[in-house]
């Protein structure tokens, strides 16, 4: 790290031409970059995704992974839809769905007479319409299909009852998704949230610099990603992740080392020699975080699904260009800048924070104590979390009125279901098809199942099934096995698709290799944090702490959002019951290496402080008294970040901002600034400990401190 600083520093104009350059690019190609990022959704290998593909090649594109558009009436006055011209003015909706919509593929009671589209009174009735996907658009959704079928639906009536379009597309529509902020509104509020706790961390004009180191990172990682789409294809996630937890890494890193400058100076050290200094200390410490925060995500890879993939190795790039930044951009900076920025100077960095050091004198004194409280308090949090369901998202959460919030409440108190948006798809023979919709019908909880005549091509035809629960509920997600079967018990062949069905196989095929993916993270972090410390246990708590940290954050999605604890009073979104498949997975890979950051700040203090003195406990609270302060603000500049990131209107965004806005708050709080200072008191000098033969093959120096060692004073 020093001869390497010392190379920066010599060639200052060369490092500061080569970011300018890559910003100015990057700059130029954001655009670019977010139009080429891909958004197509696979499951490859699985029988829900393959048979959805069966699908739309079957029928022009239409249903299979898309979700259908939903018209729903409610008559009134007694009527029911054997009431004359009921049927015919049902048929006539159906006729303008065909009119508005070119290749739409569309039925319902009008067309059919089959019951499987009413309410068991005859008072409700709804017609399913696919229309064609738009390619441009993720999971095969048509919002400009929404608008013509609403255009072409305005005004129309059954039995004198208006028609209100539902279905997911129309509840997105109505829950104003295109008026929130966009990436770049959130980034700026992310942005200016930092500075505010940066102008306190510092007290002086230093406090742009980390924001200014943040820029290049930025920019250079959408230049970055910009040249991966022209070799994989990149999820359009990865954008958000870039903007908002880019900028917070980002910002991190620079800090860390700012503030360790700052101290090196104020013991003494001048020009050059500070920088050095820092960098040999707190430039190693971002090596470290930033590379384990990389791993957390490249660990994406291991999963059997294109879209996680490529979220892995775009989502890499960030930390490790904010470490790029960190260890050449900034030290240049603070040569010819740094000084000059400190001003006024209301800050000292010469001595510990008076408050940190007091609370880590506490912690170590009540250590017993301070470790069951934070324990107790996870432990809470990690019992919610067991009870998480991975799921689609709710209907009833993604509009909080409007017209397709009505149709979805009238399909509800009708018995119908909500399940209706979201049918079951299944594909069979032609012959086939009639048995494989009575089979299925007899299936609990399914309120009826209908095979069109008109849904027959190429030799197969499509089977709908409609379930009275929607696939974010228990009861919805848990009938797809006995659907399948009852089809399989008709005809062999009978294939189950749609987004209920495939999402239970995104399910299966994330979570089933989970557990490789969590055992790969954790050995290559150990390897790591262990060459970091010079010690086996101080990366193995680490480690184990982390997986603690992460679940606790899923106990808290749990408790918010899938119970509504929170979700109503907050958003004004009621309770999901349950949680997006893959938001859970993204938790995890982003808090596994963001909260890692924070331990390797405090323990890397420790480890220094330990090896000056001698002391377990001296050098806790020494530890927590430099790192705390910096700590606590890295942890609200993230979640200041977060926090902008839920300011978008979509539920999925709301969610996945909830779980890492929590994680970091827990994080920086019950484990770094409790947990850990109390465990670390409490094992005392096997902290310290790495025997001959692991440091052999970790390539450190061994350490092996003595028993009883009498401490330097403080």
């Amino acid at each position: 790290m020093t001869a390497f600083t010392r190379w920066i520093l010599a060639h200052r104009r060369l490092v500061v031409g080569f970011w300018i350059v890559l910003t100015v690019v990057g700059m130029a190609t954001a655009g670019a970059a977010t139009k080429a990022m891909d958004q197509k959704f696979s499951v490859p290998g699985k029988e829900g995704w393959e048979t959805n593909l069966a699908i739309a090649r079957a029928f022009q594109g239409t249903g299979g992974n898309a979700a259908p558009l939903v018209p729903v009436v409610a008559l009134t006055g007694g009527r029911t839809v054997a009431d004359p011209g009921v049927r015919a003015d049902l048929e006539a909706v159906e006729a303008k769905l065909a009119k508005a919509l070119p290749g739409v593929r569309v039925a319902g009671f009008g067309s059919t007479g089959d019951r499987a589209f009413t309410s068991a009174d005859g008072r409700t009735a709804f017609v399913v319409a696919y229309p064609r996907p738009d390619p441009d658009q993720p999971f095969g959704d048509n919002p400009e299909a929404e608008k013509s079928a609403r255009a072409a639906l305005r005004g129309a009536t059954v039995g004198g009852a208006p028609v209100h379009l539902s279905g997911y597309d129309a509840l997105l529509a109505d829950s104003g998704e295109a008026e929130g902020p966009g990436v770049l509104v959130e980034a700026l509020v992310g942005g200016l949230g930092a500075l505010l706790v940066l102008a306190f961390v510092f007290g002086s004009f230093l406090a742009i610099v980390p924001i200014l180191m943040a820029i290049p990172a930025i920019m250079t990682s959408f230049l970055t990603v910009y040249a991966l789409t022209a070799a994989i294809e990149v999820s359009p996630i990865v954008q958000f992740l870039i903007a908002l937890i880019g900028l917070g890494v980002a910002i991190d890193y620079s800090l860390l080392v700012v503030v360790r400058w700052r101290e090196e100076q104020s013991h003494g050290a001048k020009g050059d020699e500070a920088i050095i200094n820092a960098m040999e200390t707190a430039g190693r410490s971002v090596v470290f975080s930033g590379t384990t925060v990389a791993i957390g995500l490249l660990a994406l890879i291991v999963l059997p699904l294109p879209f996680l993939r490529s979220v892995g190795i775009g989502g890499m790039v960030i930390p490790l260009l904010s470490v790029a930044v960190s260890l050449s951009l900034l030290p240049v900076v603070l040569h010819a800048w740094g000084e000059k920025l400190d001003w006024p100077h209301r800050r000292t960095d010469d001595k510990a924070s008076a408050a940190w050091t007091r609370w880590a004198e506490g912690v170590v004194k009540r250590r017993w104590t301070a470790a069951g409280v934070a324990m107790v308090m996870l432990a809470l949090l990690v019992a919610a979390a067991t009870q998480l369901q991975p799921g689609v998202s709710d209907p009833g959460t993604l509009a909080k009125g409007g017209p397709a919030k009505v149709g979805l409440q009238e399909l509800e108190q009708s018995g119908i279901g909500g399940g209706a948006l979201l049918p079951h798809e299944l594909l069979t023979t032609g012959d086939g098809a009639k048995g494989v919709a009575t089979a299925v019908a007899r299936v609990d909880g399914v309120h009826g199942a209908v095979a069109p005549v008109a849904w027959t091509a190429r030799g197969e035809s499509a089977v709908l099934a409609f379930p009275v629960q929607d696939g974010s509920k228990s009861a919805g997600r848990d009938l797809v096995d006995p659907i399948r079967d009852a089809a399989r018990g008709a005809e062999p062949g009978a294939r189950l698709g749609g987004q209920v069905a495939q999402n239970a196989d995104f399910i299966d095929a994330v979570y089933g290799s989970f557990p490789l993916m969590i055992v790969l993270i954790a050995v290559i972090t150990f390897i790591l944090l262990a060459r970091a410390f010079r010690s086996l246990l101080l990366p193995a708590k680490a480690v184990l702490l982390n997986i603690i940290s992460v679940a606790a954050a899923w106990g808290v999605l749990q408790l918010v959002w899938q119970s509504g604890h929170g979700s109503e009073e907050i958003f004004g979104i009621a309770a999901t019951g349950s949680i997006t498949a893959w938001i859970p997975l993204m938790v995890f890979a982003f808090l596994f290496g963001l909260s890692m950051d924070y331990e390797v700040f405090i323990l890397a203090r420790m480890r220094e402080e330990y090896d000056a003195t001698g002391d377990t406990d001296l050098a806790v609270i020494r530890g927590i008294g430099r790192t705390g302060r910096l700590v606590t603000s890295a942890a609200i500049i993230l979640f200041l970040a977060f926090v902008s990131m839920a300011s978008g209107p979509q539920t999925d965004v709301k969610v996945l901002a909830t779980g890492l806005a929590a994680g970091i708050l827990l994080d920086a709080t019950i484990i770094r600034a409790l947990l850990v200072p109390a465990v670390v008191s409490l094992f005392g000098r096997w902290n310290w400990v790495l025997p001959v033969g692991a440091a052999k093959l970790l390539r450190v120096e061994p350490s092996l401190p003595p028993r009883d060692v009498v401490p330097e004073a403080a």
